[in-house]
């Protein structure tokens, strides 16, 4: 009996271990907070001092001197502080002793040099930002436009004054910094061999036109992100991507052109979805040609504005989230909130204009015609874009009323972003820069074939003295002379119906209810996946 007795004490004692080892090995262990993102297409090359790279990727890893705060105040970044001459001429940054490229290296005043002397290296693709040009005189007379005048202290000096200096450092690119390790022979021109930055997360993963690993930094020297991994999927319909938020394979959609009204207004009160918007942040708008044959006729491009029922593209397409725009830029833009009258909805005005112009109703044909010749004008947009198509089919209806036969040509974004640059159109899609580079990287991006915007008012008898007004807004330290330059600008590009302003637009984004702290920030073009979590 006692030796039955002990087998059973035996039998109960290895159950207990067996339990006990059972709970320990199925003990769940914490799992990493993963977001799923999806863009459009691939993250390409992430080169900081480049311009082909996905900003919200070039934003994850790397970082510049300051940050932009979202109500557009500066704060300290990898620089802890900075003093600005009285001339405004000079800039002296203090920066952070605690901080290292993701391969190691030591980000310093000599390391922050080279990037700068990167950049200014390739003046070609640089030298329409008016600080690079200002630095590259200062260079080319034989000062030091950047120097390392200490370990962590770091000084750049330009020609002139030129007061939007610390937005062109917070934004995106070309400002930021990655490992001198990575630069090929010397500079960054020609490609980089890493991508070692110092931001919150490093790229461990890129399969092409599929999707992109982004892990936390491990030696992150500030406060390390709630999310660990972010995998950015490759989703180029516009439907797919929504039916893969809604299937739970992607947990978050940013951005207003990958999140139309329709979807949004689906989405936001969606039981396990929500959704949020920024306040306004650009304009959208259509670029019209004038040196173009056509359009370059004054009353021609008046008769277009005065057609365009914008009231009724913000309801129709927008579902009232974008609102109708009267003026390139909304007068909630700095130097902007000037006295302009709107083009008004006027279909027989845009008729009387018309006529003006020569263009006369025809009985063969339902479109106007002068001298043999029909009207007949092509809009180009970004066949990437759903939105522009939708708004330019609408356009096509609403100009057909008047006489106007308005062809239609989408192609890919970069074909598209060509013909602009080139000239080579009549109207074509465009949308200001947005808060914070408005109106002083917009309007300055105007002075060189940057975009379509110089070739576009090449029509303009004015033209130069418009270049010369936006030169002396961005260089003047006189607050009350700056102001009179951009409301010069503003007032002319106004009056010669360069731009057609359609909607004030905002960014949005949906996602899955497990996603938290989905915000924005100044800029439209930063998706803040930094400061989100997980459940």
């Amino acid at each position: 009996m006692k030796r039955v007795l002990n087998l059973f004490a035996l039998l109960i004692l290895s159950m207990i271990v067996a339990s006990c080892g059972s709970n320990k090995t199925n003990k769940e262990e914490p799992k990493e907070k993963t977001l799923v993102f999806a863009n459009f297409r691939d993250i390409r090359d992430l080169n900081p001092h480049l311009y082909a790279g996905e900003l919200f990727a070039q934003n994850l890893l790397f970082e510049s001197l300051v940050k932009i705060d979202t109500d557009g105040s500066f704060k300290p970044w990898l620089a802890k502080s900075w003093t600005i001459s009285d001339d405004g001429k000079t800039y002296v940054f203090k920066l952070r002793e605690d901080v290292s490229f993701s391969d190691g290296e030591k980000f310093n005043a000599e390391s922050a040099k080279k990037n700068f002397d990167a950049i200014l290296s390739n003046l070609e693709r640089h030298g329409w930002l008016e600080s690079v040009r200002l630095m590259d005189e200062v260079n080319k007379s034989g000062g030091k436009a950047v120097e390392a005048t200490g370990e962590y202290e770091l000084t750049i000096r330009m020609s002139t004054s030129y007061y939007p200096f610390l937005v062109e450092l917070g934004v995106i690119r070309p400002f930021r910094f990655i490992s001198p390790k990575a630069f090929i022979n010397g500079t960054t021109k020609d490609g980089v061999s890493s991508l070692s930055g110092t931001g919150k997360y490093i790229l461990k993963e890129n399969h092409k036109d599929q999707y992109a690993v982004f892990e936390a930094n491990p030696n992150y020297w500030g406060e390390k992100p709630q999310i660990k991994k972010i995998i950015a999927k490759v989703i180029p319909d516009n439907q797919a991507r929504v039916m893969a938020l809604e299937k739970g394979e992607i947990d978050l959609l940013f951005g207003a052109n990958l999140v139309d009204a329709e979807t949004y207004n689906k989405f936001k009160d969606k039981e396990g979805f929500g959704g949020v918007m920024s306040d306004p942040v650009s304009t959208r708008m259509l670029l019209i040609n004038t040196a173009d044959t056509t359009v370059g006729d004054l009353n021609v491009r008046k008769a277009i504005e005065h057609a365009i029922n914008k009231k009724e593209i913000s309801e129709g397409i927008f579902d009232g989230i974008e609102t109708p725009a009267d003026t390139i830029l909304d007068k909630t833009v700095p130097y902007a909130d000037i006295s302009l009258t709107p083009y008004e909805y006027n279909i027989q005005k845009s008729e009387t204009l018309l006529e003006q112009a020569g263009w006369k109703k025809s009985n063969s044909s339902k479109f106007r015609q002068r001298n043999g010749q029909e009207l007949k004008i092509t809009l180009s947009y970004n066949s990437n874009n759903p939105i522009d198509k939708t708004i330019g089919e609408y356009m096509q209806g609403e100009l057909a009323k008047i006489g106007i036969n308005l062809e239609l040509q989408g192609e890919e974004e970069q074909a598209n972003r060509d013909r602009m640059k080139a000239g080579k159109f009549q109207i074509v899609f465009n949308i200001s820069w947005g808060k914070p580079y408005d109106p002083q990287s917009f309007l300055g991006g105007m002075r060189n074939p940057v975009y379509g915007d110089y070739l576009a008012q090449q029509g303009l008898k004015d033209k130069k003295e418009i270049d010369t007004a936006i030169l002396n807004a961005l260089e003047s330290t006189d607050e009350t002379k700056r102001k009179e330059y951009y409301k010069f600008v503003l007032t002319r590009l106004h009056e010669e119906a360069v731009y057609i302003p359609i909607t004030n637009e905002r960014n949005r984004a949906i996602f899955s209810s497990k996603v938290k702290n989905v915000g924005f920030e100044i800029s439209k073009y930063e998706v803040p996946m930094y400061n989100m979590d997980v459940e």
